[in-house]
């Protein structure tokens, strides 16, 4: 009878991860709702009030960077190739392998600061252009190679078009989202719990699958 309890656990859990891979978070048992665009205004002055309405407080949250990120593609009349400059460096710091971060700074370099040094265009300080040519001279690929333009891509983007973001509505819609992260009580009903996947000190890890999101 236990081996049978077993069996049904473990296709049960199976079958969650399956339809956590393959449902739309749109068909989810349980959507998350958002409050009405007028609490912008009370969500405003209580993130204004903690100092939370600032470029680097926003941009750093994933929320916020991609309501930003779609603000600038999707709103803003000029295009802003800074964002897919600053992606790339992520992407690149993400890696573990010296020899991938050597192969990927030269694709970086070459398609974002030596071509447009080549047509005059490269809006960045000569300190940070000296800063990589002299690592890339000498092999030297660390992860944070390519901070000096890190720096200099948000000093950039927290002008005007920072300003702009605040007044439209991917910024309510921020608002919107800070408002249900304030609010979310999470509850065992929030889930549905699946087999045991592990033991330790702390007792006993169960296998979920949130109602809202259908994601294990």
């Amino acid at each position: 009878m236990a081996d049978l309890e077993a069996v049904l656990a473990d296709v049960s859990y199976l079958m969650a991860m399956e339809k956590s891979k393959s449902t739309p978070a749109a068909r989810a048992s349980k959507k998350i709702v958002l409050p009405e665009p007028s609490i912008r205004s009370v969500m405003q002055k209580y993130l204004e009030e903690r100092g939370e309405v600032a470029f680097e407080k926003i941009f750093k949250q994933r929320i916020g960077y991609l309501l930003f990120k779609e603000f600038c593609e999707n709103v803003v009349d000029e295009p802003v190739p800074q964002l897919q400059f600053y992606e790339e460096i992520k992407e690149y710091e993400k890696l573990d392998s010296e020899d991938e971060r050597l192969q990927r700074s030269r694709q970086i370099y070459d398609k974002y600061i030596m071509k447009e040094l080549l047509s005059s265009s490269h809006p960045f300080s000569k300190k940070a252009v000296d800063h990589v040519q002299t690592h890339l001279s000498r092999r030297l690929v660390p992860s944070a190679l390519f901070q000096p333009y890190i720096e200099e891509i948000c000093s950039s983007l927290q002008g005007e078009i920072f300003k702009k973001f605040i007044d439209s509505e991917k910024f309510t819609r921020f608002c919107q989202w800070k408002n249900v992260e304030l609010n979310i009580h999470l509850t065992m009903n929030d889930f549905s719990v699946h087999r045991i996947i592990g033991r330790g000190g702390f007792g006993e890890v169960y296998g979920c699958r949130k109602a809202d999101t259908g994601k294990m």
